[in-house]
């Protein structure tokens, strides 16, 4: 089982404004998001995780090492662990609050067990991560993992005080907790290292983590150095502790003509109503998926009966196997107004609208060694980076 370890975190001083210097993680902003978030504060945390400029990653630790030196960012006195709570209402308009833990999670190679992926990751250059990693020699975005304990959450409440909170622009409530009394540290770490951890968010970063601890080793020689570990949030794979979206799916270089008949094979197509906020529900309690135009008009698609045996009941698998033979490009977006912002601005030539995977689901996975399609799942709310950072002290 991996280890889970409390560090020296490193975390921005008190009395600056938590909402003005942080950031949803790097791989959701957009430029001008990015822009916005960089405007809002000189100490914002996209000037590092996401820099720019003509030399991007030294920038950054240079930005990281003033920003240490003027003491925006200073260092816990002792080891901690920080409980991270989020309070939000679901899309279905109930409260809702997840409470996990933020540590440094040990790195293992990968199929050696403990951290397991639970979806396949699309090919995407991963130089971006790895070189801010070398140029900062520090974790800034923490992976998701999913804790298969089923006392996790309770270890967590017990009371305690919040050192820092803010409200997102979504409503969201995020509120840490940092934890330094040794026993306290000591349950938490033995609840999470005693059970399988599941990369919910951030495949790409676990990967990058273990690229760099074995440049760590070659340059080093050591194998106990900070690289060893990356910083983790971790809360429990439970139905009330996760709120999972779907990512839906665009599609390029096909027109639509040959998609749709390409899914006519798999698939029965019946006309829907516009796309709208009632979309998503009825897709649930009809079992279907949903077509939709570059206009915006929409279609069911409903599986055939024996269309699909032997793949597993998940939309994304039976998508790819639906299209196995078909010339196309997919691309992934969350959120239905994102997608009918890619169709109306002319960006994709068909979207298809896909239901959320189930907890139950991404457990078997799991277990089973089995791995979905990529972008199967959406988890939020999002953490916001800037709140925790984890210096790795290679050098």
């Amino acid at each position: 089982m991996p280890r889970f370890e409390a560090f020296r975190a490193l975390r921005y001083a008190p009395g600056l404004d938590l909402e003005a210097v942080c950031s949803p993680p790097y791989d959701v902003l957009t430029p001008i998001d990015r822009e916005t978030l960089a405007n809002r504060s000189p100490d914002n945390i996209v000037h590092i995780d996401l820099p720019t400029g003509v030399e991007p990653y030294l920038g950054a630790a240079t930005i990281l090492e003033r920003w240490l030196a003027s003491g925006v960012l200073v260092y816990d006195d002792a080891p901690s662990l920080t409980i991270y709570r989020m309070s939000f209402t679901d899309s279905l308009g109930a409260a809702r609050q997840t409470a996990g833990v933020i540590g440094a999670l040990e790195v293992v190679d990968e199929g050696a067990g403990g951290v397991l992926p639970h979806e396949r990751t699309t090919p995407k250059a991963k130089t971006d991560r790895l070189d801010l990693t070398r140029a900062t020699d520090a974790n800034l975005s923490p992976v998701w993992g999913l804790s298969m304990s089923g006392t996790l959450t309770a270890t967590l409440d017990a009371p305690g005080h919040p050192s820092g909170s803010m409200t997102d622009s979504d409503g969201v409530t995020h509120t840490v907790e940092r934890v330094t009394d040794p026993q306290r540290i000591a349950a938490i770490a033995k609840c999470v290292a005693e059970h399988d951890v599941i990369i919910a968010d951030g495949h790409h970063r676990y990967a990058i983590s273990r690229t760099y601890r074995d440049e760590v080793r070659s340059r080093t020689n050591r194998t106990d150095t900070g690289a060893e570990l990356t910083l983790t949030y971790v809360n429990e794979l439970v139905d009330e502790q996760l709120s999972v979206a779907a990512i839906h799916r665009l599609y390029n270089d096909v027109t639509f003509d040959d998609l749709r008949t390409a899914l006519g094979r798999s698939f029965d197509i019946t006309t829907a109503p516009p796309v709208g906020e009632a979309t998503l529900a009825k897709m649930q309690s009809r079992g279907s998926l949903c077509l939709v135009q570059p206009n915006c008009a929409a279609e069911w698609l409903s599986p055939k009966p024996g269309a699909f045996v032997g793949v597993r009941n998940l939309d994304s698998a039976m998508l790819e196997h639906a299209l196995r033979d078909t010339i196309h490009r997919v691309g992934y977006q969350h959120g239905l107004s994102e997608v009918v912002a890619e169709l109306t601005d002319g960006n994709s030539a068909a979207a298809i609208l896909i239901r959320p995977v189930s907890v139950a689901e991404i457990r078997r996975t799991a277990t089973e060694g089995l791995l979905m399609p990529p972008k199967s799942t959406f988890f939020t709310p999002k953490l916001r980076t800037g709140l925790v950072i984890r210096k790795l002290n290679t050098f």
